[in-house]
């Protein structure tokens, strides 16, 4: 059985036949079409999950996982709202969704009809495409026009890079009719090839370059592409800054960036400055080093990217290639010369150093978020797919660098609180690895509506760092100095994450000092459960800020009395 609506069977058809599985559906009327299309295909797993924007970003966290596109529904009105926040974040983060929201007929649209708002085209400026799929398919012409237009949308969920796709489906009452068999379409084939460039010239350029910074943002683990970045590291004029969301674990890199760039002081700032950037994945999460680089002066700037887009982060002379950055470098590297450079060795040295002042200043520190973070950071077990949440917590793990047997993940594509704990429960559906999401308080409650979910698997575990507020405002210059720093910036409060824990039935756990830390994490961590468990770590608010300024100042203190 499936929807009378012929535009919905053909979808579900499609979706199936390019290989989709999952769809994440929120109740609603309107989109009954939707839900019967999709829920009544046996190749198709549909999940109800009432929160709009929760669903969102629990399939964003589906869609993360698996690298292939999930759908997710809605009726209409501010419900299809609700999803703006995550349709954004798989925009900037290129997290393939494919976004169906049903609708009133367009005649209906503004005549005083409940739960009808303007949809077509509403999410224009964070989707790679937007179509409106007309309800009434009678000739071979409509259905080649429907056709058509589904084979689009679902292609370019993925091509030529990921990111999500709106279909807007107007629907006429009765919305429930069924029928024994809708119809069927025929998938259409697709094909990309790389943009085709002069790689000799371009290695004419990048050998007489003797200062060549590669810049590795947000992606997903890609071990050839680590190989290839590996090999340009052994070149004397050569330096590879990564973060932990670069998903590129080499000792060889400097992939703790804020722990180098605050130690550079004004006279030695052209030594460390590049003649050439090469940058790849999406955002970075360092503020040191984009502001390093664009009071830079003269530098070119290559930016790899499948969809060649303009990312111009550090303001300089961009050239942008369309071309997946492996392949790129791979023919580069077939040209590339050492230039004799001292470049990367300045890098290297100012990394061993900063990492040894680091682990000393560790040793002693009173009890803090960054005395939490050592532990944590220490104790997550291999394997464990590691979610951070913003705003501190993404910002904490950059100083400590990355392992290469864990994946890193956080919302930097348009860094909200947002949904994070959400994302992370989707990434736990979709893979049974474990699933450590490390969040703030405030990001914790925003998106407690994340719990309310009959999906949440036994392999999710939570750790919330309770420090009373956003401690990031206690550290952002600006805010700290505030008089309404507690109210509107910090956001104090008392609130705990027990009661809602005990709500949702999710085992809970908590600790206000390192003791109880150390003694509760392993078994947190490692032991199975039959449920998804929390970790409430409290921490002094007033503390944090004050440590993790004195961590930056002995750093650069540190490093000027041995230069």
């Amino acid at each position: 059985m499936t929807s009378d609506k012929r535009n919905i069977s053909l979808l579900a058809d499609l979706f199936v036949k390019k290989g989709l599985e999952h769809i994440v559906i929120s109740p609603g009327s309107r989109n009954a079409p939707i839900v019967i299309g999709f829920a009544n295909k046996p190749e198709v797993e549909a999940l109800s999950i009432v929160d709009e924007r929760s669903a969102a970003f629990f399939a964003l966290g589906m869609a993360q996982q698996s690298g292939k596109a999930v759908a997710i529904a809605c009726t209409s009105g501010s419900a299809a709202l609700n999803y703006a926040p995550a349709i954004a974040e798989a925009y900037y983060q290129k997290i393939p969704l494919l976004v169906l929201t049903a609708d009133r007929p367009p005649h209906m649209v503004d005549k005083g009809d409940g739960q009808t708002i303007r949809q077509k085209d509403v999410y224009a400026n964070y989707v790679k495409k937007s179509f409106e799929l007309v309800e009434h398919i009678n000739t071979k012409d409509d259905i080649h026009e429907a056709e058509s237009l589904i084979n689009e949308a679902l292609e370019a969920c993925m091509a030529p890079e990921p990111g999500p796709v709106h279909i807007n489906l107007p629907f006429e009452e009765p919305l429930y009719n069924m029928i024994e068999e809708g119809i069927e379409g025929q998938l259409q084939q697709y094909q990309y090839k790389d943009e085709q460039f002069d790689f000799k010239e371009l290695s004419e350029r990048f050998n007489e370059s003797s200062k060549v910074l590669f810049v590795v943002g947000q992606m997903n683990p890609d071990p050839d592409l680590t190989k290839v970045l590996k090999s340009f590291s052994g070149l004397s004029q050569v330096t590879i800054l990564s973060e932990t969301t670069s998903n590129v674990p080499q000792l060889a890199f400097v992939d703790c960036i804020d722990n180098v760039i605050s130690t550079i002081g004004p006279d030695e700032t052209a030594n460390f400055q590049p003649d050439l950037i090469i940058s790849l994945g999406g955002q970075v999460v360092s503020k040191m080093i984009k502001k390093f680089l664009r009071k830079s002066k003269s530098i070119m700037h290559w930016h790899l990217s499948p969809s060649g887009e303009l990312m111009d982060t550090y303001f300089q002379e961009l050239e942008a290639f369309s071309c997946h950055p492996r392949h790129f470098l791979e023919h580069l590297l077939l040209f590339a010369k050492d230039a004799q450079s001292s470049f990367a060795e300045l890098w290297n040295k100012r990394l061993a150093l900063v990492r040894g002042f680091r682990d000393s200043f560790l040793v002693d520190i009173p009890y803090c978020d960054l005395q939490v973070f050592n532990t944590l950071m220490s104790e997550v077990p291999n394997g464990t797919i590691l979610h951070l949440g913003n705003s501190t917590p993404v910002r904490y793990s950059q100083l400590f660098g990355s392992k290469p047997d864990i994946r890193y993940h956080s919302n930097r594509g348009v860094s909200g609180i947002d949904g994070q704990l959400s994302t992370a429960s989707g990434a736990a559906f979709i893979r049974k690895d474990l699933q450590l999401m490390i969040t703030g308080d405030l990001g914790f409650f925003y998106d407690s509506n994340a719990l309310m979910n009959e999906n949440l698997r036994a392999n999710l575990r939570i750790i919330v760092i309770n420090n009373g507020g956003g401690g990031i405002f206690r550290f952002i210059d600006g805010p700290a100095e505030s008089q309404q720093l507690e109210r509107f910036f910090e956001t104090r409060h008392q609130w705990k994450a027990e009661q809602l824990a005990k709500a949702f039935d999710v085992e809970y756990h908590t600790t206000d000092n390192l003791e109880g830390l150390q003694t509760v994490l392993p078994s947190f961590l490692n032991e199975k459960s039959d449920r998804p468990a929390l970790l409430e770590i409290f921490t002094p608010t007033d503390q944090n800020a004050l440590v993790l300024r004195q961590y930056f100042k002995f750093l650069k203190e540190s490093v000027a009395s041995v230069s």
